[in-house]
């Protein structure tokens, strides 16, 4: 799916989405990532919903976002609870969908001006 919006100078955001890949801005990601409109974290090693721990949400809680989109693959999959708490626990939300909408809302938050993470789980390859 292709995305496309006008954003600000400098701001990361998704231009594409696809089951095995996607864009940010111009590159092209194949493995597991975080997403802020700051910052770009690769190779988070998260490729499933079943793999989502505690380890997994402290990195995202370093980013110091109000709102987690954990992007879960072609299907929305949630994670085991615990570690969802542990970012609750934090005042921080978190939604579970698609990584295709999770690239989407990303893109509206982040253009509002939120403090907004994707984290988006990629198959490995091959």
């Amino acid at each position: 799916m292709q995305l496309s919006q006008d954003l600000p100078e400098g701001f990361l955001f998704f231009r594409a989405c696809a089951a095995d890949a996607v864009t940010v801005v111009d590159r092209v990601l194949t493995r597991s990532f975080l997403l802020a409109p700051d910052r770009l974290v690769e190779d988070w090693p998260v490729v499933h919903a079943g793999q989502f721990d505690l380890a997994a949400a402290e990195a995202i809680a370093a980013l110091e976002p109000e709102v987690v989109l954990l992007g879960t693959g072609e299907r929305q999959v949630f994670p085991p609870r615990e570690a969802q708490v542990a970012l609750l626990r934090r005042r921080i939300g978190v939604e579970v969908m698609t990584n295709a909408a999770a690239c989407r809302t990303y893109n509206l938050l982040a253009g509002e001006g939120r403090r907004v993470v994707a984290a988006i789980m990629l198959p490995p390859a091959g």
